[in-house]
């Protein structure tokens, strides 16, 4: 029998939606380049470091560049995305993740971020969550992107936390990837046609308890008591 100790987050998709900043951004570059980005080609972007996320868009318009001109790409999407978290509130974050995020601190479990993005401390600060978190692991703390399972992996680390002793929450399939490699069970946030090789589905955080999570892994055990 398993015991979850941990649980990590992933934050676009996850804590807040964000993925429509990045499409704005992602889409302007493209343009600007000459080609149509569409709301499809976005999705695979998702879960994506923001240099193999340029990769793919490049690869879509059929275009190559040098390295210096690349991250300059990255750079000038990078700057137009961030304009849009600048003005960021708590209002943005998805519904019930606030109450589950504090379920989880009042059974002490502990809690960590496992996101590509480079902006997520920013975003955290902007919707009043850092606090809620143990451990910040994003871009700026990796050197593989998902579905390397560096980013969970690390998370455990510094959590001192064991990976079967960690539960993951993803939106993305490469996330999912990525904790299935990390050793680590996990919840998908979506569809499940989309998101199969999640553990389990959910749509989202609203009206999700701790008893409900508690329930879904049958075969384990929560530290701490939960009320049910």
């Amino acid at each position: 029998m398993t015991t979850i100790k941990a649980c990590i987050f992933d934050l676009d998709g996850v804590i807040v939606d964000t993925a429509k900043y990045h499409f704005i951004a992602w889409k302007a570059l493209a343009e600007e380049l000459g080609f149509v980005f569409t709301v499809e080609d976005n999705e695979r972007l998702k879960g994506v470091s923001r240099m193999a996320s340029l990769e793919i868009l490049l690869e879509i318009g059929g275009l190559q560049f040098s390295e210096p001109e690349k991250l300059a790409m990255a750079e000038k999407k990078n700057t137009l995305y961030v304009t849009y978290i600048e003005e960021m509130t708590p209002e943005e974050i998805l519904p019930g993740v606030p109450h589950f995020l504090q379920e989880l601190k009042n059974n002490e479990i502990k809690i960590a971020l496992g996101s590509a993005s480079k902006n997520s401390p920013m975003i955290l600060e902007r919707i009043h969550l850092t606090e809620m978190f143990d451990a910040v692991v994003d871009g700026n703390s990796i050197t593989e992107a998902k579905p390397n399972p560096e980013v969970f992996l690390k998370g455990a680390e510094w959590l001192g936390v064991l990976p079967e002793n960690c539960v993951v929450f993803e939106d993305a399939i490469a996330g999912i990837e990525a904790a299935r490699n990390a050793g680590m069970r996990c919840v998908g946030i979506g569809e499940p046609e989309t998101l199969g090789l999640a553990d389990f589905v959910i749509p989202g955080f609203d009206g999700f308890t701790i008893s409900k999570f508690k329930s879904a892994f049958g075969d384990t055990t929560i530290e701490n008591h939960i009320d049910t």
